[in-house]
């Protein structure tokens, strides 16, 4: 299912080409919606399927954000996916209390443009992607990447276990921070605006709520980025680097969003998912999925978090295909993929020889996790191995090898003592009941 929202783009707006049949809903400041209980008051963001706006509940007295999405049929059905999606979530949480995205609402609304699916729900703050750009791509202590890490592996735990929901698209624009705006004042008027710099394309409170944000804007991150973690082939040296800003205040607790690429593990739609710098090697090699993707992709957001680059930022060069190149930066990273896994997936011989070894890149620069962090990134010997310790076996190549979100939620690393012997982390997370 590859029709969920996708947030943005290089545009300054979504233009007015899409709003015909089949197409977007065009909105006035205060239209009314499900018989006049959401009144619209400001265009929050907008993606590739849907517009997302602040609108006032009048039922309530509360703001939510209404998404809305195009009317044409494949993005209705894949609304009404979501939706069932997001239920499912909703009614197995009934104390708001698993940090995942709240859906409030569901209705259609009958428009020029046709019939238009419609999804209310609770109103969020900025983005991880937002909060890392406004931290100038600079590692956050990890202190605040213990308590975001916290808060995902519930999300993921409850999905996984409970639900037994796979994400699919797990990223940092796919995680939000909570709203620190109360829900009953407008949050611009009324000056709480979340405390990050808006992101390119427009006044987007939040994050775009379940919208993504395209893969352009990914890329165009990835060439920012200092170079590749293994400094095999890039360097842009010399650059001039603005220190980090200071968080000291900001709630790092946070809520996983978007289901609109998720999918239950007995039912699955798609082969390829995944945005790219996140995506597992079974993906790429087409080799099966289940709840162990998505924490491949939580282990890739925590060194995102921890250092302000992506872990893996693969792109074509000569003679070698994307794809090749993301295998080669994992391989440089975490050693050599076994060969019964290298060989074993739908595309294997794509990429690899009988032996497991990569066609088209041969040689290979070996960084050791712990390694690249004491050198590259200035970690202390005992920050880099306790890491290491927590994210290296998420990032096992076998699939079945890795930390379910139950088992990450006891790892020691997220759980350090403080001189009284209290968790550190757990002191913080007191109040993630909402």
């Amino acid at each position: 299912m590859s029709c969920s929202s996708s947030s943005g783009s290089e545009e300054e707006d979504e233009g007015i080409d899409s709003y015909r049949k089949g197409g977007y809903h065009a909105v006035r400041i205060g239209d009314p919606f499900a018989s006049g209980r959401y009144i619209a008051q400001r265009k929050l963001g907008w993606g590739q399927f849907s517009t997302v706006w602040l609108a006032y509940d009048t039922q309530t007295s509360k703001y939510v954000a209404l998404k809305i999405q195009k009317s044409a049929q494949q993005f209705a059905q894949a609304a009404l996916h979501e939706i069932e999606v997001l239920c499912a979530i909703a009614d197995g949480d009934p104390s708001n209390s698993k940090c995942t995205v709240r859906l409030v609402d569901h209705f259609k609304h009958a428009g020029p443009n046709g019939q238009h699916p419609c999804m209310v729900l609770e109103v969020l703050g900025d983005s991880l992607l937002q909060l890392i750009r406004f931290n100038r791509y600079k590692g956050l202590e990890l202190d605040k990447v213990r308590e975001i890490c916290k808060c995902v592996l519930i999300a993921l735990d409850y999905l996984h276990r409970e639900l037994g929901i796979i994400h699919t698209d797990l990223k940092p624009e796919n995680i939000l921070l909570f709203s620190t705006i109360d829900p009953a004042k407008d949050p611009i008027r009324s000056g709480l605006t979340p405390i990050l710099e808006r992101p390119e394309g427009g006044n987007n409170l939040n994050g775009g709520s379940t919208m993504n944000i395209i893969e352009k804007k990914l890329k165009r991150r990835a060439k920012r980025a200092v170079a590749n973690i293994s400094g095999r082939r890039d360097s842009m040296g010399g650059a001039v680097v603005k220190p980090a800003r200071c968080l000291d205040g900001i709630d790092m607790r946070c809520k996983v969003v978007d289901f609109g690429n998720a999918c239950w593990a007995d039912k699955r739609f798609a082969e390829e998912i995944q945005t790219r710098q996140y995506r597992a090697p079974e993906v790429i090699l087409q080799s099966g999925y289940s709840f162990s993707v998505d924490m491949w992709s939580f282990a890739c957001i925590v060194f995102e978090l921890s250092t302000g680059d992506m872990m893996f930022a693969p792109k074509t060069g000569e003679g070698f295909s994307e794809d090749e190149d993301h295998l080669a930066l994992m391989m440089e990273l975490l050693g050599k993929m076994p060969r019964k896994i290298a060989v074993g997936g739908a595309r294997s011989k794509d990429f690899f020889d009988r032996h497991g070894d990569l066609k088209r890149i041969r040689r290979l620069k070996i960084m050791p996790l712990d390694r690249l962090l004491v050198t590259k990134y200035k970690f202390s010997d005992t920050d880099a191995r306790e890491f290491r310790e927590f994210v290296s076996p998420l990032l096992d190549f076998s699939p079945e090898k890795r930390p379910t979100a139950q088992q990450c939620l006891q790892h020691p690393w997220l759980n350090p003592r403080s001189s009284d012997g209290k968790s550190k982390v757990d002191a913080g997370m007191s109040k993630l009941k909402i």
